[in-house]
């Protein structure tokens, strides 16, 4: 666990930036040294190095004996990494001239991919969360002006925040909530959306990944740490109903048949047995061509 103390390079390691944070950021570090990587992301390894010791159990080095809750998550996290870049890219090609990536952690996708003149990328999390994160990435690349760190608490008024920023109700968007949903219970994921919706104008779309537990996935998590066994509240029970159910035109999609696409495989343990439902989706949802809910609420 990632303690409120000074790293190695001098940045202050705050309590926020937890074991999920580094958790995805280690496994994006090992999927970009692969021979055929599905995502590369440059700046994992020196998000790590900043934030933990060598030799933790966060490092990037594939030479030490992997928890199994990583040999779990590997393809996982890499399959739906490039699927959210597609989205993306699919998206901003098509008119989306913002991007919101909602619980933001180590993400550098504002840093990283390649964006059209003119789309605005709005990366939002806890303040002392984007602190560390843009500390470290100040000093790898320039942020230029096409993004905008938004300092925020999901449980609190965070889309007053949002617009404080820059952010425009009125503009085709693309929400971002990558390894968000299960981390919510049920009610909480419902309000997520809610404003979601209200803060989306007509052609809008929102991108998710959700995973559902199990007594073996959750043993895995307790191997690694106390907060990634705590981590999964839940969600909506169903990914389709949640988005339809606010407007949303659903498109989920089973990871397994994603991973196939691309050569990789899903341990049982995420992917659902034989007989089982699938327990991993990636759904991208699309907004009505009308939405009332920008025009129903001030953001002043």
């Amino acid at each position: 666990m990632v303690t409120d103390e000074t790293s190695a390079t001098g940045d202050a390691v705050p309590r926020g930036v937890g074991a999920t944070a580094l958790g995805v950021t280690r496994l994006r570090a090992i999927e970009s040294n692969r021979a055929r990587p599905l995502a590369i992301d440059p700046y994992a390894e020196r998000i790590l190095e900043a934030a933990v010791p060598a030799g933790s159990e966060w490092t990037a080095d594939r030479g030490a004996a992997e928890p199994r809750f990583f040999r779990l998550m590997r393809d996982q996290v890499a399959v739906r990494t490039r699927f959210i870049d597609d989205t993306i890219a699919r998206a901003v090609a098509d008119g989306a001239a913002q991007v919101v990536v909602l619980g933001c952690g180590m993400d550098t996708r504002s840093y990283r991919l390649n964006w059209p003149e003119g789309v605005h990328v709005f990366d939002l999390d806890l303040p002392e969360v984007l602190a560390f994160r843009d500390a470290v990435l100040s000093r790898l690349a320039a942020s230029g002006g096409h993004r905008t760190s938004v300092a925020a608490d999901l449980r609190e008024d965070w889309p007053r925040s949002l617009v404080a920023a820059g952010f425009d109700p009125t503009v085709r968007t693309l929400w971002v909530c990558e390894g968000l949903l299960y981390a919510l219970p049920a009610t909480a994921a419902e309000d997520l959306l809610t404003e979601i919706t209200l803060l989306s104008s007509p052609a809008s779309a929102v991108v998710v990944d959700h995973i559902t537990d199990s007594p073996a996935f959750a043993a895995a998590r307790e191997e690694v740490s106390p907060e990634l066994l705590e981590l999964w509240q839940g969600g909506p029970e169903h990914v389709g109903t949640w988005l339809s159910g606010h407007g949303w035109e659903p498109d989920v999609r089973d990871l397994r048949n994603e991973a196939a696409r691309y050569g990789r495989e899903i341990p049982e343990d995420l992917a659902g047995g034989q007989h089982e439902v699938a327990r991993t989706w990636l759904a991208v949802g699309e907004l009505a061509s009308t939405n009332p809910g920008v025009s129903g609420r001030r953001w002043g």
